[in-house]
């Protein structure tokens, strides 16, 4: 039976070499640029880990949602190309601008304060995020002629260098992801009339980076598929040729025989149908192991897969192992790698009615992150 190390409670195990071979096989696929995206601390992997890792494999470009997280892998020593894309007002672009950020412009206002950042004659490196149709951030239709027209100006006056045009699209349907990109294209056409030649243009995500390839243009933004989780509902990671990158994993905390009819955990949202033997996993909801999956997630522990019973509890939840022989300290494994036997991920997001994404970027500061190579 496996154990884990001595005195370790719970753990999220970091297979960086799997990182670096599912953005070598993406390159590879789309025959594009790679943006890593490491924002959200790497989808809860480490983002200066995952950077590294994704820049062995052949990423030429990171990408992180705020300056924040953009600063602290420049702190790390990451010194690739970097882009940040989401900011609050007053966000210190001087500061980003001096450390080579390059930065997502979605307003006039924003690209007027990027261009305040300039010093000397260093200009400051932005990427002009265009709004195609998700309706979230980015430079309207109706402002794009203003944007581009301004940018263009304070690119000759060497105040902006301007790097790239970006966008994103739904996931919705291809009909929609088709239009957006249609969209975008008619924005690129109109940038380049006022001037404006960026070499990075990209509006794909893992979805589109896969599934469309008319969506590739220059680069492409990978965030999900780099840590081998499939960004499809349909399509597994294996499916795809990707290795996920977590182990999610606990050391069973108590075991107990228990007679039929016995609560367990709050509420006694289940009571056992038979004796049978519970074993106690100290991760909960404070780890971000969902509460939604009460009652529909399993564990695998040593050769066996055994049910969540009851509800998952702040620090620890029970699964009921029935006559298996489980002892204190035994590997409980949550999600990782199927194609080695383990539950993955995606069956904790449907018990919890959530996506991959969510269960991975959600785990918390509690659990410590071990990082290998395999």
């Amino acid at each position: 039976m496996t154990r884990l190390p001595e005195g370790v409670l719970r753990e999220a195990v970091i297979d960086t070499a799997a990182i670096t071979a599912n953005v070598r096989h993406l390159r590879r696929l789309t025959d594009a640029e790679v943006i890593a995206v490491v924002k959200a601390d790497g989808y809860g992997h480490g983002a200066v880990r995952s950077a590294r890792a994704a820049l062995a494999g052949g990423a030429s470009r990171l990408g992180v949602c705020d300056i924040d997280e953009a600063l602290a892998l420049r702190r790390a020593g990451i010194d690739a190309p970097l882009l940040a894309w989401l900011h609050a007002p007053g966000a210190p672009f001087a500061e980003a601008a001096a450390r080579g950020i390059e930065l997502g412009i979605s307003s006039v206002e924003q690209l007027q304060r990027a261009a305040a950042a300039a010093s000397g004659d260093r200009p400051v490196a932005v990427q002009l995020k265009v709004e195609t149709g998700l309706g979230r951030n980015g430079l309207a239709p109706a402002d794009y002629a203003v944007a581009f027209a301004e940018a263009a100006r304070l690119e000759r006056i060497g105040w902006l260098r301007v790097v790239g045009i970006f966008s994103h699209l739904s996931n919705t349907s291809e009909a929609d992801d088709l239009a957006a990109v249609a969209r975008f294209r008619d924005a690129l056409g109109l940038a380049a009339a006022h001037g404006l030649a960026p070499r990075q243009r990209h509006i794909a995500a893992s979805h589109a980076a896969i599934a469309l390839p008319s969506a590739r243009f220059d680069g492409v933004r990978l965030g999900i598929s780099i840590y081998g989780l499939s960004p499809f509902a349909d399509r597994t990671s294996a499916d795809l040729g990707l290795r996920p990158a977590m182990m999610l994993r606990g050391a069973v905390a108590a075991v107990r025989r228990v007679p039929a009819g016995q609560g367990v955990s709050y509420g006694y949202q289940h009571r056992t149908d038979r004796e049978t033997t519970l074993a106690l996993v100290p991760l909960g909801y404070a780890d971000g192991v969902p509460r939604a999956a009460s009652g529909g997630a399993a564990v695998r522990i040593g050769d066996g897969v055994f049910p969540v019973a009851g509800r998952v509890a702040m620090d620890q939840f029970v699964v009921d192992v029935g006559d298996a022989p489980v002892a204190v300290g035994d590997e409980a494994v949550l999600f990782g790698d199927s194609t080695l036997g383990m539950p993955p991920v995606e069956a904790w997001a449907d018990a919890a009615g959530t996506i991959n994404y969510e269960i991975v970027t959600r785990i918390g500061s509690r659990v410590s992150r071990r990082e290998v190579a395999l």
